[in-house]
């Protein structure tokens, strides 16, 4: 029995439903069910892994934990709540790693590229973040903080019990199924939905200036990458993301360019905006595990875009092009 945390999430639900394509027995665990569609997973269970004895409890005959519950959002809710996400991701870390050593669990753990030092992502010569780039360390506050203490945490599992472990650093992923209201989708997401919701020649309103840079991963491409990875030998955190990076600005043209809407953007400088260039060096998947995304960024997009609005349409939020 393979066990997904963050089973009722975004990646988590993409991850049980390619497990279960590929034929194996999977219990999915989270706060709450799948919100859009309902969850292959031969059992699933409601569950609050914050506290050691549920966590214990939900891992009992299982061999395999890809962890990937977290407190998380974009940049707005991880801004604005930084104890909350470190006290919420700290329980649940800790948990988990203590009751997979205990069981003799082998463990994916989804760290994020928000552990990245801060300095290196500010000029516009800022070059892509390669694995060891995260030390000296200047993460994100809140969630990048505790993202890379639970890769030091992952590590000392490693040294004392011999827990084996396998740590991705996500890059922005994306695609359908995925949080797209609410305060804690991410940029892609939100923009869709703003497009979405606008009558053509309208405006949206967009954070930061436009300018910022990031790469973006499809959902698919993200779940392949850390199946390859859980299958390896590799014990270093390692990368997986795009290394295609595009401006905030670009994203939203692309993003128009799909829905067949022309909408006016106001952008808001005085709003989160992260860190102003972050891009993925993918160099070590490539080689160490034959992985690079294959999904472009514009048919991604595209099909999140038309999940969107099939979303809204059932929601009458839905504006039309005519």
């Amino acid at each position: 029995m393979i066990c997904v945390t963050g089973a009722g999430g975004f990646i988590g639900h993409h991850l049980v439903k390619r497990l279960c394509a590929d034929g194996y027995e999977v219990r999915g665990v989270d706060l709450h069910e799948p919100l859009y569609e309902l969850s292959p997973a031969k059992e699933f269970l409601v569950r609050d892994l914050r506290d050691y004895d549920q966590c214990d409890q939900a891992f009992t005959d299982v061999s395999d934990v890809f962890h990937l519950a977290a407190d998380m959002g974009g940049i707005g809710y991880i801004t604005l709540s930084l104890a909350q996400v470190a006290r919420n991701n700290v329980r649940l870390d800790t948990n988990v790693l203590e009751v997979a050593s205990k069981q003799r669990i082998r463990v994916f753990y989804a760290s994020s590229a928000c552990v990245y030092n801060r300095e290196l992502q500010e000029s516009k010569d800022s070059a892509p973040l390669s694995e060891p780039m995260a030390y000296p360390a200047d993460p994100e506050p809140g969630y990048g903080w505790e993202k890379l203490f639970a890769e030091e945490l992952c590590k000392y599992h490693a040294q004392d019990f011999g827990l084996k472990v396998r740590i991705a650093r996500f890059h922005n992923v994306y695609g359908p199924q995925g949080t797209y209201d609410g305060g804690r989708e991410k940029a892609p997401a939100a923009i869709c939905r703003k497009i979405a919701m606008a009558s053509p020649g309208g405006e949206v309103h967009l954070w930061g200036n436009g300018q910022q840079r990031r790469s973006f991963l499809y959902v698919d491409d993200c779940v392949e990458g850390l199946l390859r990875l859980m299958r390896s030998e590799i014990e270093q955190p390692i990368n997986l993301g795009s290394e295609l990076a595009v401006s905030i600005e670009e994203l939203a043209s692309l993003i128009m360019e799909i829905s067949g809407k022309s909408v006016r953007v106001v952008w808001e400088p005085d709003k989160p905006r992260g860190v102003g260039y972050r891009n993925s060096d993918s160099l070590l998947a490539r080689v160490m595990l034959g992985w690079e995304p294959r999904v472009s960024l514009k048919a991604g997009l595209t099909t999140t875009y038309w999940w969107i609005v099939g979303q809204l349409k059932r929601e009458g939020r839905y504006a039309p092009i005519g």
